[in-house]
């Protein structure tokens, strides 16, 4: 089977297929239907051994048998909404509108289309390829899908590409994150009888106002902070007794990450040591590597990625950190790349949207890193 010639008889299929399976509400944890209709949809145009793991992932390993090398094929399933009823898709002026249309939707149809090729073609290949429809990378899914595909495949896995997002940037590191929910509990009271109790908001923003006095690492790492959200207290009258917050940090270099770390430990510690109750949870971790990465395996990945999209786009895509499914692979060693195969925007809003006609360019984009392993 002639791969020009199939992606040519599939343009429009990619377009049927994305308007499918954006009809399929998956949000983290919960993309056990979209998991079951890519193993069916696989199994329907011949591809054989597919199955679903702990994970929710669903996988297809082709010549994967045995001990020999792999190269992994990824593109995450979850969308970041938490809808589990289908969301409104529109199409208009060349344009495709749903919340999570892009990220990531569009590179799963499109991945799915080149494991159907590689099932009905059977092609010679270099080593084994495994493709994965895999679960949990948006927030608090903490990467789960990718980690299970890790832990089954890792020691095997000679670089693994994930298909996620826009075409114009390649991740090529790994931004990690370390996500908790502090908690602070105080005696509490009315805010006139017990006036002076200590208050859980007011000892909650001291906290947050010495954690924001950070000294940012000065080593050239990206390094973030952020309270993103603070519930707690009662009433207006009521001395709050409890007050919570979500706090991430984020760095793409290991060391600084770990400085981060250090020294919010070292905050609520200092605070625990003046008597106050403050607890911290660990929500999500999301690992990286070393910013300074010489291995010539991960430089040749990032070519042969920009090569593709250049190529088949026009344009030239920038080498950037993120915090992706790839961050799993990047902490072992294992070179790896995150590439879109789609143009579009508003990403993570209800108003996301992709252009129809960048899907061709995408499904080339995907067929020329999967093919480069064929014999």
């Amino acid at each position: 089977m002639d791969l020009n010639r199939y992606m040519e008889q599939n343009a429009q299929e990619a377009t049927a297929l994305l308007r499918t399976l954006c009809a399929i509400p998956a949000p983290s944890h919960h993309e056990e239907k979209r998991a079951a209709f890519c193993k069916a949809w696989l199994e329907a145009h011949g591809a054989e051994g597919v199955f679903i793991d702990e994970a929710l992932n669903a996988v297809y390993p082709y010549h994967a048998t045995g001990e020999g090398p792999l190269v992994l094929f990824m593109a995450h399933t979850d969308t970041v909404f938490p809808d589990l009823t289908p969301m409104t898709l529109t199409e208009r002026d060349g344009k495709m509108l749903c919340p999570g249309v892009g990220d990531d939707t569009a590179n799963v149809a499109l991945l799915l289309l080149m494991a159907a090729y590689v099932a009905q073609a059977q092609p010679e290949t270099d080593c084994g390829i495994v493709f994965a429809f895999n679960a949990c990378e948006e927030g608090l899914g903490n990467l789960k899908g990718s980690r299970a595909l890790a832990a089954r495949y890792g020691a095997r896995l000679r670089e693994v590409v994930s298909f996620d997002g826009g075409m114009e940037e390649i991740c090529g590191a790994a931004v990690g994150s370390l996500r908790y929910r502090v908690t602070v509990r105080t005696v509490g009271g009315h805010s006139f009888s017990a006036f002076g109790n200590p208050n859980a908001i007011e000892r909650l923003s001291a906290v947050i106002q010495k954690l924001y006095a950070y000294p940012l690492p000065q080593n050239g790492s990206h390094t973030t902070f952020n309270v993103g959200q603070i519930t707690g207290g009662t009433s207006v009258n009521t001395i709050a007794q409890q007050a919570e917050m979500l706090y991430e940090f984020r760095s793409d270099d290991r060391e600084s990450l770990l400085d981060a770390r250090r020294y919010f430990e070292d905050v609520l510690e200092a605070f625990r040591a003046d008597g106050l109750d403050i607890e911290a949870e660990l929500l999500g971790e999301r690992p990286c590597g070393s910013r300074e990465n010489g291995d010539p395996r991960q430089a040749a990945l990032l070519e042969r990625c920009k090569d593709a999209v250049e190529r088949h786009t026009g344009l030239k895509p920038e080498i950037v950190a993120m915090s992706t499914d790839c961050n799993i692979p990047f902490s072992l060693g294992i070179p790896a790349a995150t590439v879109g195969l789609c143009r579009g925007g508003g990403a993570h809003t209800r108003e996301e949207w992709i252009e129809i006609e960048s899907l061709q360019a995408g499904l080339r984009i995907a067929a020329s890193l999967i093919s480069a392993h064929f014999a």
